[in-house]
């Protein structure tokens, strides 16, 4: 067999030619695969930027809520105490007026025989009573009825003929309810 230099020559370049076609092949792959991890990293930037971008709106929105709730529980706060403040305003205006009608009632008494000034404390009595029981204060009945201790404070009991055992037979105070509820028992006697 015959080798040909030209055709070796021809070979050989041929290889040269396969060898720097498979060198760029590589160099470029290698330069693909460079290119494909910097995008994957620009990407994975892209990503935690958008993530710590999404994690400070939430923590902004966390403070201004935080901050939103510390000023509603201020205001609240603040509206109670003024609301306990101001309860009774209402009342102590028109309780001035029975007070008025005292002084006027004890003026006129000083310069009148006295017939005049029980006249006058029957009305300022009234008076009194018509304010309260129009803000709820209500009287506790307790003379003849059954001894309740819910309403009744029992401070004594006694031997009567006028009412049956466990009756109320004498008010020694008057008991009160302010809107239903109790606010002062009646202090009272009951038949044993």
């Amino acid at each position: 067999m015959t080798v040909n230099t030209e055709d070796l020559k021809r070979e050989g370049i041929a290889e040269e030619e396969m060898n720097e076609t498979e060198a760029e092949t590589a160099a470029e792959a290698e330069t693909a695969d460079g290119e494909k991890e910097v995008q994957e990293e620009q990407s994975k930037e892209e990503v935690q930027g958008e993530e710590s971008g999404e994690q400070e709106d939430a923590d902004r929105k966390y403070l201004r809520l935080m901050a939103d709730f510390q000023n509603y529980k201020r205001r609240v706060e603040k509206e109670k105490r003024d609301l306990y403040s101001y309860a009774n305003e209402k009342i102590m205006g028109e309780l001035l007026e029975v007070m008025d009608n005292f002084e006027r009632a004890l003026e006129q008494s000083a310069n009148d025989s006295g017939t005049g000034l029980m006249e006058g404390m029957e009305m300022i009595f009234k008076q009194l009573s018509d304010v309260l029981e129009k803000e709820g204060l209500k009287e506790i009945e307790a003379l003849g009825e059954d001894f309740d201790p819910n309403v009744h404070n029992a401070v004594m009991t006694e031997e009567t003929e006028e009412y049956e055992s466990g009756k109320v037979s004498g008010v020694m105070q008057k008991g009160y309810t302010l809107n239903g509820k109790v606010i002062r028992p009646s202090m009272v006697k009951v038949v044993s």
